[in-house]
């Protein structure tokens, strides 16, 4: 049997131009509906290309096949997180738990502070339970609402619910990534957390200032009219108070005890089901089939956890907000993650993507230049591979000798990789957090993007910081410590 060939560059640029014609040609033909088929198309032909690559240096099917479900096991996870957080928005709003976020929202937030006030609650929650997926599936949900009924824009809304939930999920102790970031690196996590924090705090404050000057804007076109009629629904369609907030602090409380995310948040979809049959009498009711006899209340929530829930309270804003969630609406986002990590899959199989990196190492000659390649590698990892963990570990295990080459403190490298890395995944439509954010916050990502503020500054002022004040390499003492 032969021997297959090492990649060229040529070959790993092929597949990777494929795709960013085709991406380009979705989005300029198809806007923001290009995730919902157009984009899924243009991974796949990208993956096929790949694999042609792959067979012209000498592998056989059967070894770039498994590239490709090795790349599809690793998002599964995700989308069945995906799959829980469906069912969860179903129940939630059949149990009037949605709906009490949003009716408690217009009732104690003005439009002035809505954006920056958004952004910081996210914040705190997010650095308290080292969940940003968690924070925007359930505050988040509740904050959209709020927005729509306010009359605020949906896109800038979600830009300060990500901003403020990355900056938190960046900090916290608790997080995936922060974790994953120093391990890759080599670095001590608390050491990583105050190095990013003399940045982060920065940027999350200049973020917040963004936010509110754009709440002043907004808040004299503030709709009393409108604000009073979505109340006025809301009442009339569901038993409304505090104790529905209940599942929303239950999945908190599982997240701070850093329960698994697909048990913690199906669990919460379970209880919106119990809260919606001994809290909603009037709205089972009024859902139920007559054809299921005894059973109608059980086929009731059932419907709402692969279905969702569909409004029809005669209020139009108030029907559009309501009428979504269930498993079945998160089966796009799937299928472009499941598409994605094809792509990705094939490339690291066949070792096109390690032969980039390779490649980059050539152009750092200098500190400043080598953090700038370590940041801009997890960027473009992130639209080629598609996942953030790669993202981080990947550049980490390519990087990492090269610093301690060059007796560069391990934190330096850590952060590089979490302000390329974690924070602008989100800003990728085919990302699995994109793909995310954009199902559960239903935003498309290209809208929200521009609002991600601190998602933007962070890799930003970190390529600054990297030319105006670049690291010392350590001293000897410090680098035998492993500092």
């Amino acid at each position: 049997m032969t021997t297959p060939r090492s990649p060229s560059l040529l070959d790993a640029l092929l597949p990777i131009g494929v795709l960013v014609v085709l991406l380009s040609l979705s989005v300029y033909l198809y806007g923001d509906a290009s995730s919902s088929g157009p984009n899924q198309i243009a991974l796949i032909c990208a993956a096929f290309v790949a694999g042609l690559v792959g067979l012209k240096n000498g592998l056989r099917w059967a070894q770039i096949e498994d590239g490709i479900l090795a790349g599809i096991q690793m998002a599964m996870k995700a989308n069945l997180i995906l799959l829980a957080v469906g069912a969860l928005i179903g129940t939630w709003i059949l149990a009037g738990t949605v709906p009490t976020m949003i009716w408690l929202g217009l009732k104690l937030i003005s439009a002035e502070y809505f954006y920056a006030t958004s952004c910081l609650i996210c914040a705190l929650t997010a650095l308290s339970i080292g969940s940003s997926w968690t924070v925007a599936g359930t505050l988040g949900i509740g904050l959209m609402g709020v927005a729509a009924g306010l009359g605020l824009d949906p896109a800038i809304t979600a830009g300060a619910i990500i901003s403020g939930a990355y900056f938190g999920d960046k900090l916290s102790p608790l997080s995936d990534t922060t974790n994953l970031a120093p391990a890759a690196a080599g670095a001590e996590l608390f050491a990583h957390i105050r190095l990013m924090a003399r940045t982060s705090v920065p940027a999350l404050l200049l973020a917040l200032a963004l936010f509110f000057g754009l709440g002043q804007q907004a808040g004299g076109e503030q709709d009393t009219a409108r604000i009073a009629a979505v109340l006025q629904a809301l009442e009339g369609q569901f038993e409304l108070g505090w104790h529905l907030l209940l599942p929303v602090a239950l999945l908190l409380f599982l997240a701070v005890r850093q329960w698994a995310a697909f048990p913690s948040v199906f669990l919460g979809a379970l209880v919106g089901a119990l809260f919606a049959l001994l809290f909603q009498p009037e709205v089972m009711s009024r859902l139920a089939d007559p054809a299921a006899g005894a059973l109608a209340p059980l086929k009731t929530v059932w419907s709402a956890l692969f279905a969702g829930y569909q409004s029809s309270s005669g209020n139009e804003a108030l029907d559009g907000l309501l009428s979504k969630g269930g498993m079945a609406s998160m089966l796009t986002t799937i299928w472009l993650i499941i598409c994605a990590m094809c792509f990705g899959g094939v490339l690291e199989r066949l070792g096109l993507l390690q032969r980039l990196l390779h490649s980059t190492l050539h152009l750092a000659r200098s500190t400043s230049s080598l953090i700038a390649c370590t940041i801009t590698t997890t960027i473009g990892t992130n639209v080629i591979t598609a996942d953030q963990y790669i993202a981080l570990v990947l550049p980490g295990r390519m990087y990492r000798a090269e610093y301690e080459k060059r007796g560069l403190a391990p934190v330096t490298l850590s952060r590089a990789l979490e302000d390329g890395g974690t924070l602008t995944s989100v800003l990728i439509p085919w990302n699995t957090c994109g793909a995310y954010m954009a199902a559960t916050l239903g935003v498309a990502t290209l809208s929200y993007l521009p609002f991600c503020f601190f998602n933007l500054i962070m890799p930003l002022l970190a390529l600054s910081l990297a030319f105006i004040a670049p690291p010392q390499p350590l001293s000897g003492e410090a680098q035998a410590a492993g500092a």
